[in-house]
C-alpha cells in the first residue's frame, strides 16, 4: 500500500469506521494512480478495515485500471449488471460504519450503497482527504511544474495571434489549439479571454466582441497535465492605453506583488487577503475588488484554502494557492493579475514566470 492509503486505514481505526468508499473520480486517482471518468456508471475504491483495498469500475474501464492503479485487486461490471450486489459481495464482514464522500455522492447512490453494505451510519470521508491534499508532495509540485510551463507556452504562442478586429472567441480557439498542439490534457476550465469593458466580470465568457485598439485584454486559462491543473491570469493592453487604464493595471501588480509577499508559514490567509486589500482601497479600488484573493490549486481548480478576509487558518509549508488580486469598474475594464504559489519554509516559490509588466501587444 502507499502511504496515502495507509494514512486513510490509519483513520479509520482512529474513527471506528469499517470501510470507506471513495468514489470522486480524482480521488481515486490520488491514491491509486488510475485517472478515469466513468460519466454516469459506478467507480469506487473500497478500503475494508484490516483488509487489501479494492477497485469497482464499469467493465468498458477495465483494462485501462489494470494498466494504471497500484491497487491490483479490481472487480468490473457491465451495464446490465448490479454494480452494487458486487460491492456487497466483495465487502467483507458486516459495515456498522461506512465512510464516504457526503460531497459527492448524491442522495440516490447514498442510499444505494448503504443498502448494499447495510451500514447503519456513515462519516464524511472527504475530511482527511482535504486534509492529506492541502500539503503537495515533491512529485504532486513536478507535474503542476509542467501544467504551468505548458499554459505559459501556450500563452506566448498565442499573442502573435491578436490583432484588432479579431474575436474573443477566435483568440479562445487558438488557445485552446495550441494547449492540444503541446499535449495538455484538456483545458483546465473554459478558457475566458475578455476584452473592454467585458474584462470587468471577473468570471465573464467570451463571445463575437472584436479586439479593439486602446483597450485592456485579460486572459484567464489553464491546462491539465497528469491529472493536476494550472491557473494564470494576465492582463494586457492592445496598443497603447490611456493613464487610467494603466493606472488600474500598475495598482492590480502592486497588490499582487504584496501578497504574494505576505505569504508565509504561520500567517493567516485572512492577511494575505487583506495586503493585497488594503493597496487596492489605497488607491481608491477598494470598491472595485470583488473577489477573494486566491484558492488552493492541485488535482481541482478551486481546492481548500479559499484565501479570504474571514479566513482565520494558517498558511502550512508546502500548501499550492493562488494569487489573483484584480480591479473590475463595470462598463469600463478590468484587470486581473494570477500567479501560482508553493509555500516554502521561508515564504513562497512562485511557479508561474510569465512577465508581468503591462506589455502591448496586437500592433
Amino acid at each position: 500500500m502507499n502511504e496515502r492509503l495507509e494514512r486513510l486505514y490509519a483513520y479509520m481505526e482512529q474513527s471506528s469506521v469499517d470501510a470507506m468508499l471513495i468514489t470522486l473520480p480524482k480521488h481515486i486517482y490520488y491514491l491509486t494512480g488510475f485517472l478515469n471518468e466513468p460519466n454516469k456508471r459506478f467507480m469506487g475504491l473500497v478500503l475494508p478495515k484490516g483488509e487489501q483495498p479494492f477497485l469497482i469500475v464499469p467493465l468498458l474501464d477495465l483494462e485501462k485500471a489494470q494498466l494504471a492503479s497500484s491497487v491490483t485487486t479490481i472487480y468490473a461490471h457491465s451495464d446490465s449488471s448490479d454494480p452494487y450486489a458486487l460491492l456487497k459481495e466483495k465487502l467483507p464482514g458486516p459495515i456498522t460504519k461506512l465512510a464516504v464522500e457526503e460531497e459527492h455522492l448524491h442522495v440516490a447512490r447514498y442510499r444505494d450503497v448503504m443498502k448494499a453494505t447495510g451500514a447503519s451510519d456513515s462519516v464524511d470521508a472527504g475530511e482527511p482527504l482535504r486534509e492529506m491534499r492541502m500539503v503537495k508532495g515533491p512529485e504532486e509540485i513536478a507535474i503542476m511544474k509542467r501544467a504551468i510551463s505548458l499554459i505559459e507556452e501556450v500563452l506566448q504562442a498565442t499573442i502573435p495571434y491578436v490583432k484588432p478586429g479579431i474575436t474573443e472567441t477566435e483568440i479562445v480557439a487558438e488557445m485552446e489549439y495550441q494547449m492540444k498542439k503541446r499535449g495538455a490534457d484538456a483545458p483546465a476550465f473554459s478558457t475566458i479571454v475578455l476584452s473592454g469593458e467585458k474584462a470587468s466580470q471577473p468570471h465573464g465568457v467570451p463571445g463575437s466582441r472584436k479586439i479593439q485598439e486602446g483597450e485592456l485584454l485579460l486572459f484567464d486559462t489553464g491546462v491539465v497535465v497528469d491529472g493536476y491543473l494550472s491557473d494564470i491570469s494576465r492582463t494586457f493592453g492592445v496598443g497603447e492605453v490611456d493613464e487610467k487604464l494603466a493606472e488600474m493595471y500598475e495598482t492590480v501588480l502592486q497588490a499582487n506583488m504584496a501578497a504574494i509577499k505576505a505569504v508565509r508559514p504561520g500567517v493567516t490567509f485572512a492577511s494575505i487577503d487583506q495586503t493585497a486589500r488594503d493597496i487596492l482601497a489605497q488607491k481608491g479600488y477598494g470598491e472595485y475588488f470583488l473577489n477573494r484573493v486566491g484558492h488552493g490549486l492541485g488535482l481541482e481548480i478551486h481546492e481548500y484554502p479559499s484565501i479570504h478576509g474571514n479566513n482565520q487558518d494558517f498558511v502550512r509549508e508546502g500548501m499550492v494557492f493562488t494569487i489573483e488580486p484584480g480591479i473590475y469598474i463595470p462598463q469600463f475594464a478590468g484587470v486581473r493579475i494570477e500567479d501560482n504559489v508553493w509555500v516554502t519554509k521561508d515564504g513562497a516559490e512562485v511557479l508561474t514566470s510569465y512577465p508581468k509588466e503591462l506589455k502591448i501587444i496586437g500592433v
